[in-house]
């Protein structure tokens, strides 16, 4: 059975941020910062002058374009085994990645949504923009 992340627990961090980046947890909205810590389900957002750089648990890298807005729908990684779920939802802008350690675990373990299509990720580098 696969170990979770439990829930509220740091999912990656924020190595880098320019410009309008924000963070909205909940209700919460909160300014992007270096070593900000992420959760599973924070949604990401840029404004026109915005980027974000992420780290994941798993090795997976992010970037987050201008005018963004990301969700973190699921994340699930299990160190022990290096096996786990990630599910981003793009609704709006671009999403830079260098897939970490969950992607090549097993077929579609890391997806990608945009309003009109579903990316499965099997250990690559790709960008994705959705206007």
């Amino acid at each position: 059975m696969l170990a979770t992340t439990p829930a509220l627990a740091e999912i990656g961090r924020i190595k880098s941020n320019v410009g309008t980046a924000q963070i909205v947890r909940g209700k919460q909205t909160i300014a992007a910062a270096p070593g900000f810590k992420l959760e599973a389900t924070d949604q990401l957002v840029t404004g026109k002058d915005g980027r974000m750089g992420i780290a994941f648990t798993d090795d997976t890298r992010i970037a987050v374009g201008p005018n963004s807005k990301i969700v973190l729908a699921t994340y699930k990684y299990d160190r022990t085994q290096q096996t786990g779920q990630f599910v981003a939802r793009v609704n709006k802008g671009s999403l830079g990645v260098v897939s970490g350690k969950i992607a090549k675990s097993a077929k579609d373990a890391m997806q990608v949504h945009t309003p009109t299509t579903i990316l499965g990720v099997r250990g690559t580098r790709f960008v994705v923009d959705v206007k």
